[in-house]
Order: structure tokens, then sequence, then C-alpha cells
């Protein structure tokens, strides 16, 4: 919430001071402020936006009567209640008391108010709830027209610059959903049924990575993500769990045998990153396990291990990067990988199969010190490799003609795209752009630098990762998060953003004209 803190910080002095730069003595003044979140059906609430009102010094108390608002019409059958916190000694929302709520009948309506406020800077949030039923394909628009005292005189509203439009998202999971403390690690995949597959950890006792109590779970949706089915468990590594514990999912869906794929690892005891060892057995190291699914994800086989296909036994660990795989055009299908060698040093790479599932393949490190990767096939038989660095600041990025044999460094490279050291999601989809069909890649990352993670971001490159222009990038979330994300293409205009907020994992679907201007 850093930006929208500034943000009232700025309008907060301007509706303070007269044109001649002066500050009134006499006059309140009120400047509201959206914030950049979606609203999310299944969160009991979600901030909208922020009023900071001003009181002069020579105002003892200001009796608020009531608060005007305007609504789009579409929105309102979307709407269960609107309600109105007023923070304590922080302005954040998080630390805000609620003060009343009301269930808008029509886009044009009044917050009924008993509230008297001393001089000073006061924050009052509008939070909105969701219907279940609210349609994700709606945008919500609320405005603040007028703050009216208990004497009927009204106050002045200053509207900060930034969009008061708000789209509708769904929580998919929220913390304390059937017990589990924490859910983390979201992949996302559409089938040529257009079923959307979405895969994330189940952290039954906290939010610890593995080795942990940690299972794979599976949420499907036949209707373009309006709706999703009750949650699978699809990789369950057996009792006792904490000491069993399997995740960080990675999904893959084969256009030529309609198989879905998903990859994880598995830490029999400790062998997670810290506890694995040389060796190719459960009891030496991780595992690379896949589960696969050949009816559109409704029932998938039992998880086992490729390990010794894939691993140098010398390595201490080597298993999938976290998100999603791709199938290439000649029929071949990868999965984004990472291998910790005999001194522990972290390479990204990838694994793939040219018969369909059979047999695996690896290839070579493409660089030092990177971990989570996305790939993409940027143009026939040429791979590239989006690189998490544990250097900071960047995502290293590389290119590969040979299936991962060998990797050049991509002029992009740890200068392009800003990373707070997180994973990140990459895919090249086909989409319509100003009545055109076109090759996009587009990228979603928390859009900072360094910690903490927030700021959730979609960018396009409209030249297949040669360029990243700033106009066509679209904030979706500023609050700080865990910050993995997955993307996939729901059709030719539309994305769909499955992403991690704080033990929590929400989806979106995203306009690609919202994105590419």
């Amino acid at each position: 919430m850093k930006a929208l803190f500034l943000m009232s910080l700025a309008l907060y002095s301007y509706a303070c001071t007269d044109a001649a730069g002066n500050t009134p003595k006499d006059k309140i003044k009120v400047s509201v402020i959206p914030s950049a979140n979606p609203l999310l059906v299944g969160k009991s609430t979600n901030p909208a936006l922020q009023m900071v009102v001003f009181v002069p010094s020579d105002i003892s108390q200001a009796n608020v009567n009531s608060i005007h608002c305007t609504l789009n019409k579409e929105a309102v059958s979307d709407i269960q209640k609107i309600e109105l916190y007023l923070p304590g000694k922080a302005s954040g929302f998080s630390n805000a008391n609620f003060l009343t709520s009301l269930g808008p009948a029509s886009h044009e309506f009044d917050i009924p108010l008993n509230l008297k406020l001393a001089s000073g800077v006061h924050h009052l949030w509008v939070s909105i709830t969701l219907k279940k039923e609210a349609d994700s394909n709606h945008f919500i628009e609320l405005h603040v027209t007028k703050i009216v005292s208990a004497e009927g005189k009204e106050f002045p509203v200053t509207e900060g610059t930034t969009s008061f439009r708000k789209r509708i998202g769904i929580a998919l999971r929220n913390a304390g959903d059937e017990g589990v403390n924490t859910y983390r690690i979201p992949g996302l995949i559409t089938t040529d049924k257009n079923t959307l597959i979405a895969v994330y950890d189940i952290r039954y006792d906290n939010d610890a990575d593995l080795p942990a109590n940690i299972d794979v779970g599976m949420s499907r949706s036949t209707d373009g993500g309006k709706t999703w089915s009750p949650m699978k468990i699809i990789m369950d590594m057996g009792l006792p769990n904490e000491t069993n514990g399997v995740g960080d999912p990675s999904i893959l869906y084969d256009p030529v045998t309609k198989k879905l794929w998903v990859a994880a690892l598995w830490s029999k005891g400790n062998r997670s990153i810290r506890g694995s060892g040389p060796g190719l057995s459960p009891d030496e190291t991780g595992q690379f396990v896949l589960v696969s699914s050949a009816d559109d994800g409704i029932t998938w086989s039992s998880p086992y291990s490729i390990t010794a296909q894939v691993k140098d036994p010398t390595w201490t660990i080597f298993f999938q990067g976290p998100g999603n795989g791709i199938a290439l055009q000649d029929g071949k299908i990868v999965f984004p990988a990472q291998y910790w060698d005999a001194t522990r040093m972290p390479y990204s790479t990838i694994i793939y199969s040219d018969d369909h599932g059979q047999t695996w393949k690896r290839g070579s490190g493409a660089k030092s010190n990177t971990t989570e990767s996305a790939v993409v096939e940027t143009t026939p038989g040429k791979l590239m490799l989006n690189m998490r660095d544990n250097r900071g600041s960047y995502r290293s990025v590389a290119t590969s003609a040979d299936m991962g044999n060998t990797w050049a460094e991509h002029p992009t490279s740890y200068s392009a795209l800003p990373d707070p050291v997180c994973m990140s999601s990459l895919i090249k989809a086909n989409v319509n752009i100003k009545g055109g069909q076109q090759n996009v890649l587009f990228f979603c990352n928390p859009n900072k630098s360094s910690a903490p993670r927030a700021n959730i971001t979609i960018k396009a490159s409209l030249d297949l990762g040669e360029t990243w222009e700033q106009a066509n990038q679209l904030l979706i979330d500023e609050r700080d998060c865990y910050g993995y994300s997955s993307l996939t293409k729901i059709d030719d205009n539309t994305l769909g953003l499955l992403y991690e907020g704080t033990k929590e994992i929400y989806f979106v679907k995203v306009l690609v004209s919202e994105i590419i201007k």
C-alpha cells in the first residue's frame, strides 16, 4: 500500500491548500484515492478506496452525517455489502476498525454515519464484499461525490487521478479453507476443451517450504474461471505427511495426447534443498515426481519418480521450476527445472520429452546461481529461459536452439525485468491486438527490484522478448504478497492469472487490451 499512502499524502497536501498555496483555517477537505487491487469473490473484505479527511486546527470537531456515493449500474447486482472502516494509529486498511455497512440497492446511495472527527488528519476506508455469484466479467467503479455534516454542510471532495475501475476476481483458496494454514505456489494451464486447471501447494500446518506437511491440490473451471470445482488432492506421498511432503507444482498440457502433466518435488524426510544430497534414491535425495491425467483433469495417476532419468548422481538435488511447462511446435513437451550441483550451486535448466512423457531428458545449466525459471518457445525450436537470479534486482534470461544443451545469455538478461528474487510467470500467446492476431510474450512478477514483494504486474513484449515497453504493462495488485504467479491464455482477448496474496491464492481475468494500449 506504499504507493497508495504516498498518493494520499500528495492529495492531502493539495486539498489542504488554497490557490495561493496557503492552508485555510476553516476548511474541511476530503481527498479520495482508489486502492490498486482487485475485488475478490470469497473475501469478507476488499479495500476499494480510501478517504483522507483533513479537519483544521480551529475546528475542534467535525460531525459527519453521511457519505454520498455513486456506483456503475452493472455492479449493483454483484455487491453484497459496502462497509466503512476507520483505522487506528496507522492509516492502512489492516489496522482499521469497522464503522458501518449497507447493501446498495441502486447506483446512487448514502452511507449513513454519526462520526465525530477531531482536528487533524483521518483515514476512512470503504470495503466492498461481493456476492458469491458476482460476474468476473464485470468491473466495479465506486465514487465518493460528497460528505455531508450533521448541520447539512457539504465538504468538498478531491479525487485522485488513478482509475477507480476495479476488476472482479476470485479468492480461489483462502488461508483457513478446509482447515489448511496456507496455500502457495500456483500453476495454471488451459486445455483444448477450454478447461482451466489450477494446481497449488496445500500447506496444512504453516507457510514453510518443504520438508513439511504438504500435498499438491487442484481445482478446475469449465466456464473460463467464473466458477471452480472443489479442491482435489492429486499428489499425496502417504503418511506421516510431515516427513513425506510433496510440493512446488508445475503443470503442462500436451495437445497431441490431450494429457495433463504435473511435476513436483517429493521430500522423503529432510530431502528438500537443504537436506538433499548426492544419489538417486528417495532416502538420499529429493525426488522429481510426476502425475498425469488423460480425462481433462477429472482423475489422476499415482505419483512416480523420474529422478534416475534426469539427475546427475553427484548433484545434491534436481527438481522442477514451479508454474507451468509448455508444448513445442514439433511435439516435444518441456518443464522448466533447476539443479544444485555437488557444491550446492544452483542452475536453471529444463527437462523435456520427445515421446510424450514416456522418457525424459535434461538440459545443461543456463547460468549459475539461478533457480526457479519459466520457459517459452519464441520461434520454432528456440527456447527462452527466464530465471530467478539470486544476485537480486533483475531477471536473467538465456536462449537455446538445441534443447538446452547450450545456452546464450540474452541481451535483456539482468537488465530489462526488475525482480525482488522471486518466481515469475512467462507465456507466449497468440492474441487479438487491434483487430489482428499476433504472438506476444506475457510476463508477470512483483514489479520491484528489491523486497518486500509487491506490485503484481503483467507486462507484454510485442517482439518476443527483445524489448519490454513501459507502455505495455498493467498493475494488478499493489499489496505486499508472497509473489508467485502463473499466466494462461483463456481466449484471443483474455488472459487468466493465478497469483499469491499472503497465504492465499487469487484468480483474475485480464483483457489483453488493458495491457497493450
